[in-house]
């Protein structure tokens, strides 16, 4: 396969940059894979969708505020965005600047936090913050939250808590898992009075869901790992759903890829773990039945996954509906359900 593959156009004006006034109010294309069909509904509509004894599968990772602007000892202006906490201290970034820093120079960031370069790994550095507070506690004061390139603007006030999930707890991820955005917690109380259960896992989404796919082959590119964790009662609720003839709902390709990585096996196993899972048309899925997410960049990953869920055929040519019908597309956008199509 070939990236180009998963191309399509889009008009720059269908880009979302900013939230509807209310979560829940946008559109949800509903994709049929095993009927072949797609038909537009509202997001509001999604409990008539969902059948007593089905299991949605949420990401409570929490965004935190990765983004920081400063300075080298040198005067040369950076930017570093963090892609992993690695213990109280160190994080590994990102780093935009004139020239690449070295190992053992100075960086100095906004609200006075200083940070050494330790070493390079491929295209990130490791940080070694200072030690007055930990990394999180110097992101939190002094960080802002990273959005995405394609919003192409800087982040406000708004964006602290709708760049964020209701029911996000854990902190970790520099990228929300964009399709929980729709959720808020009157509509995660329909879908339980309509006699659906509820899960949770934890991936920490990486700076790597912002790098587009160089590679002109497909098989050629290469993922950015990712921690996850499967609780005991979520592996307990999806084994449960199964047995009871219930869908397993993934919210958020996060979330499919947290599922799929821990059933390897072949069986969904609880416990933490990293993954750098690629997700391409021929995979064979093993938990989720369904997949609630939003639409994703041309030539993506995510595209990628998304097509190999719901049929190439017929996912690209929902996205041309969509495209034709004027949804609106990626982090703020519009929704899609699709039914797995084998």
């Amino acid at each position: 396969m070939k990236t180009a593959d998963f191309d399509y156009d889009l008009p720059d004006e269908l880009i979302a940059r900013h939230p509807l006034p209310d979560r829940g109010a946008s559109r949800l294309l509903h994709v049929d894979g095993p009927a072949g069909r797609h038909e537009d509904r509202r997001f509001a509509e999604l409990p008539e969708l969902v059948r007593p004894g089905d299991l949605l599968v949420f990401n409570d990772t929490r965004v935190i505020k990765a983004r920081l602007f400063g300075e080298k000892a040198t005067g040369g202006r950076i930017e570093a965005l963090i892609e992993r906490v690695l213990s109280e201290h160190e994080a590994l970034a990102f780093i935009r600047a004139s020239h690449a820093p070295k190992p053992g120079m100075r960086l100095r960031f906004a609200g006075g936090i200083d940070a050494e370069v330790i070493e390079r790994r491929d295209d990130l550095y490791r940080l070694a913050f200072d030690p007055a507070r930990s990394v999180l506690q110097w992101l939190d004061a002094h960080g802002e939250v990273p959005l995405p390139p394609y919003i192409d603007r800087a982040a406000d006030i708004e964006d602290a808590s709708r760049y964020q999930t209701v029911y996000a707890r854990t902190p970790g991820s520099v990228a929300a898992p964009t399709a929980g955005l729709h959720f808020d917690e009157a509509m995660l109380e329909r879908l339980r009075a309509r006699g659906a259960d509820i899960a949770f896992v934890t991936l920490h989404v990486g700076a790597g869901t912002f790098q587009p796919v160089r590679a002109e082959a497909v098989a050629e590119h290469r993922m950015h790992s990712e921690l996850y964790e499967i609780p005991e009662a979520t592996a307990a609720a999806v084994a449960r759903a199964q047995a009871q003839g219930g869908r397993v709902c993934a919210v958020g390709t996060t979330s499919l890829r947290a599922l799929e990585a821990a059933s390897a096996s072949g069986r969904l196993e609880a416990g933490l773990g990293e993954t750098d899972i690629f997700i391409t048309p021929g995979y064979r899925f093993r938990v989720a039945d369904r997949l609630l997410t939003n639409f994703h960049l041309p030539r993506s990953t995510l595209l990628m996954l998304v097509c190999a869920f719901g049929g190439m055929e017929l996912l690209l040519a929902a996205y041309r509906h969509a495209v034709a019908s004027r949804y609106r597309f990626f982090s703020y956008g519009d929704a899609m359900l699709i039914e797995r199509s084998a």
